[in-house]
């Protein structure tokens, strides 16, 4: 079995920074694609972010020049680096990964359950 579990998520004031992790264990042959959704109350999901496995990234626009994903497959780890953050920053992010577990298993995405982050004037 594959799990991700975030941590780094809580309060934090608008302008400041804040740092999301996510971690995968078990059985893992390679990680492909890892990236970062965040929800808002009574919105959709959307996605912030994404790092494929050669560190090419993409963003939304609204996290542009802000936000910077990261990754670190010895730790089978990926990173959202949050800076000057906004109200509108506020939502549960989730993590997901594109695992493949065997060499000769299709690829799967696996999920996290998400870690609140919540910005205050």
């Amino acid at each position: 079995q594959v799990q991700l579990v975030e941590s780094g998520g809580g309060l934090v004031r608008t302008g400041g920074s804040l740092t999301l992790s996510c971690a995968a264990s078990g059985t893992i042959f390679r990680l492909n694609r890892m990236g970062w959704y965040r929800q808002a109350p009574g919105e959709q999901r959307e996605l912030v972010a994404v790092v494929d496995s050669d560190g090419s990234s993409n963003y939304a626009d609204s996290v542009k020049g802000r936000f910077t994903i990261s990754r670190d497959d010895a730790k089978k780890t990926v990173y959202l680096q949050m800076n000057s953050v906004k109200s509108e920053d506020t939502a549960v992010y989730y993590c997901y990964v594109d695992i493949r577990r065997y060499i000769l298993e299709p690829v799967h995405q696996y999920w996290g359950r998400g870690t609140q982050v919540t910005v205050s004037a």
